[in-house]
């Protein structure tokens, strides 16, 4: 298994990250290449080996032409849809800005297609998060751990005015991680590299156990009196065969809480991008049927769920555990049917054929417009199916 984990001891910003990857092995020109489709007029990136309180690093500079539009999230998604990044690449990018966007609207107390991004709207913030997008994808590891995160501290100059730092967004962002206390006055983590860290990383903590193969000093803009201004990205592969991605569950028992209010909540926890909720029916003290709700999660969604069920529940108190696990290798796949596309997914096992696994919402779509049983249509896509047709890349 591949791991990659996030050195973050000067926080992260969009330009640290591309530093690191280019650092550590990827081409700056398929980087470029991706760049040069958004359509952004005479925007590229220019990168240099300069050093941070003595130590080496690449630089990553994002060169555009002066501009003098605010975007929206819809201007991104579209910019992003029309670009030649694969598939992947887009659904990497588009779930980044997503976050930011959800963060940016709830500082702001507006919705996510009415939110006005400012500075992450602006052509070197978008190539920041395109490049990193482009270059996880190209790095295809399999597990991204993150170190805690510093802010740093005082104060920084927004389109809104003076704020304090981190950041609203940056803040909002990064509820639910691991924080560490940091003596710089000046902002480490900006709204970009904090939408980055929390999209990809599945934990925040310590090195995992590996066998280190690659490192990537990314540098920031800034030079720090107290230390290096560089992110460090180790790359490895896992000395432990039953490790995997870490997730959170987190549980409670209710045996006073109505079937809808559990029904809501499950709602509620869906919406907030939890991996997983169920229920089991449990007899508790007294007797008493009740119910054991339980919820798995990333790291960084602990805090948010905890809120929910606090907010929507009866209950007292909620237990929590970071647990492994093992997942199959898997890529997104279309087959053709009668009833048109179906979008799907296809997983390995070690070296047994692949499976395909079709959308349920894709094949309930289909379903609905052709008048069709929803049995029919998923019997139809899985019969399409072309093992043969399928490559085992990423």
């Amino acid at each position: 298994m591949k791991i990659a984990y996030l050195d973050c001891a000067s926080g992260i910003s969009g330009d640290m990250m591309l530093g690191a990857l280019v650092d550590a092995g990827v081409d700056l020109g398929v980087l470029n290449a991706a760049i040069v489709s958004l359509g952004l007029p005479g925007c590229y990136l220019n990168a240099e080996v300069v050093k941070k309180k003595g130590f080496r690093a690449t630089q990553v500079r994002v060169e555009c032409e002066p501009e003098h539009v605010h975007r929206h999230l819809h201007h991104i998604v579209a910019m992003i849809e029309r670009s030649a990044l694969t598939t992947r690449q887009k659904d990497l990018a588009l779930r980044i800005f997503t976050r930011l966007a959800e963060a940016e609207a709830k500082v702001h107390g507006t919705s996510i297609e009415k939110v006005h991004f400012h500075e992450v709207g602006a052509a070197d913030s978008i190539a920041d998060i395109v490049g990193s997008a482009v270059g996880w994808d190209l790095l295809a590891v399999d597990r991204i751990v993150s170190s805690p995160i510093p802010t740093g501290g005082g104060k920084i100059r927004i389109a809104h005015g003076e704020c304090s730092v981190p950041a609203p967004a940056t803040a909002e962002l990064l509820v639910g991680v691991p924080l560490v206390e940091s003596s710089v006055q000046a902002e480490l983590t900006t709204p970009t590299g904090a939408a980055i860290a929390t999209t990809l990383a599945s934990e925040f903590g310590p090195v995992p156990s590996m066998t280190l193969q690659r490192i990537g000093y990314g540098a920031g803009q800034r030079d720090l009196e107290q230390q290096p201004n560089v992110l460090r990205l180790l790359l490895g592969v896992s000395t432990d065969r039953a490790s995997g991605p870490q997730v959170w569950v987190v549980e409670t028992n209710l045996d006073d809480t109505t079937g809808e209010v559990i029904g809501h909540t499950i709602d509620r926890l869906w919406e907030a991008g939890v991996l997983d909720v169920y229920t089991t029916a449990i007899q508790m003290k007294k007797n008493r049927p009740g119910v054991k709700l339980s919820v798995l999660c990333d790291a960084a969604s602990v805090g948010p769920v905890e809120a929910i069920l606090f907010c929507e529940t009866s209950t007292l108190g909620v237990r929590r555990w970071p647990v492994d696990r093992h997942v199959l290798r898997r890529k997104a796949h279309a087959v053709e049917t009668p009833w048109g596309r179906i979008e799907g997914k296809v997983g390995w096992f070690a070296d047994d054929p692949p499976r395909f696994a079709p959308e349920f919402e894709a094949c309930r779509k289909a379903a609905l417009a052709y008048r069709v049983p929803l049995r029919e249509v998923y019997e139809a896509a899985q019969k399409a199916f072309r093992p043969e047709e399928v490559s085992r890349d990423p």
